[in-house]
């Protein structure tokens, strides 16, 4: 009976703790890390010139004289709504912020510039209710990522200017789902919390060969963190499944990511421009869990790379203000099979609407953004194979967004 019992829990555990990692596609992803950007559609990658060029592509910061200063935040309300196995369920309305904030400094009489960025280009999350169809699966996925990213930007002639720097990486991750299928025995949980520290680098470059047109790109590293912590589980113990804790640890792959844009400016009241926004999604192939009273067991994703489309433009007033506006498409990179709900990724439209000013040394940008997914029907997802709950069933996804930053030049 024990080693049934210690067979059962070993199971669970396992799955508890890998499945739910499943969800992590691009929905994790932020790309929003300035209010001028996202008001774009983020298709900043050709103009750059701000402080967060540090994120967007580092070569750009060469474009900024003196000393800048930026802090902004970017705070969002997620929706997901399901359809399926005669039930329908909501996702829990939470509404989650990030920080960020950007330095630059143009060295004097040196074509150098340097710059320090604190940002978070991953971290949203999910909570399902606990009576789901699906609780086995998921109910809850969180994970913060806060990335601090010195660059050093080289103009290496009036129309080129290149840039790098090493990403240092933190990521805390909380992952939960129960045990047995609702209505048997609700309030039972597992949960996995652990984090780790990873290094990467990030890499741009900035071409204007005529003042009405600018190409810009950007490399960011791929990085792997294998998030050590605990797994435990509660509440499941007249199941064969005792309450209880152990060492644990997942190793999650992040994916590298390039955008190449260009920008056109007919006229200096316009700025016009379209990105391709690619992420590496497909080095995501199996997760392996390594336990310490349980070995380790792999489970495979194999997922599919994904592009953003974006377009964006600007239109620059009297007395320093501007407007924008901007459209993305996001492709869906998690196939049927490989679904989860803990981050039900879809393609997805994504609007946005932003208007911001510039003094001789303050400057401010706001922006609205909304994102919504058409209903995805997903069949054929693979099953939880110690309860049978899948994910198949109707999901439409829609998110709101606000952000805002403060700069100071001097």
């Amino acid at each position: 009976m024990k080693i049934k019992a210690s067979l059962c829990s070993s199971l669970a555990l396992a799955l508890a703790i890998l499945s739910p990692v499943r969800g992590l596609a691009l929905g994790i992803r932020i790309a929003d890390q300035d209010p001028a950007a996202t008001a774009r559609g983020n298709a900043f990658a050709a103009t750059a010139d701000n402080p967060s060029a540090i994120y967007y592509n580092p070569a750009g910061i060469t474009q900024l004289e003196g000393n800048n200063a930026s802090f902004g935040v970017y705070g969002i309300l997620l929706n997901s709504d399901y359809r399926g196995n005669g039930v329908s369920q909501s996702t829990k309305d939470e509404i989650q912020g990030v920080p960020q904030f950007y330095y630059t400094l143009a060295l004097e009489k040196c074509p150098i510039s340097i710059g320090l960025g604190f940002y978070s280009p991953y971290g949203l999350s999910l909570e399902w209710p606990d009576k789901s169809p699906f609780r086995t699966l998921a109910t809850k996925g969180n994970i913060t990522y806060l990335t601090l990213n010195p660059v050093v930007a080289w103009r290496i002639h009036p129309t080129l200017s290149i840039a790098a720097g090493p990403t240092l990486n933190y990521a805390d991750t909380d992952l939960r789902r129960g045990i047995i299928p609702f209505p048997l025995n609700p309030g039972d949980q597992f949960r996995f919390h652990g984090d780790d520290t990873d290094l990467g680098f990030n890499a741009g470059i900035l071409w204007k060969p005529i003042e009405i047109l600018s190409f810009g790109a950007n490399y960011r590293s791929e990085t792997t963190m294998d998030f050590s912590g605990r797994s435990s589980t509660k509440g499941a113990d007249a199941f064969g499944v005792p309450s209880g804790s152990q060492a644990a640890s997942a190793r999650f792959p992040f994916p590298q990511n390039i955008v190449a844009g260009v920008s056109f400016r007919p006229t200096p009241k316009w700025n016009l421009e379209f990105d391709v926004d690619w992420t590496d999604w497909d080095r995501l192939n199996t997760v392996k869990l390594k336990q310490k009273f349980s070995g380790t067991l792999p489970l495979t994703f194999d997922w599919q790379s994904s592009i953003f489309y974006e377009w964006g433009v600007t239109r620059y007033f009297e007395k320093g203000w501007h407007a924008s506006a901007g459209y993305i498409f996001s492709e869906n990179s998690v196939p049927d099979k490989n679904f989860n709900p803990i981050v039900p990724d879809s393609n997805r439209h994504i609007f946005s609407l932003g208007v911001g000013r510039k003094y001789e040394h303050w400057r401010w940008d706001a922006a609205y953004q909304l994102a919504y997914g058409p209903e995805r029907n997903v069949t054929g997802s693979t099953p939880n194979f110690l309860t049978g709950e899948s994910a198949d069933g109707r999901y439409e996804f829609i998110s709101h967004a606000l952000t805002f930053s403060i700069g100071y030049h001097f």
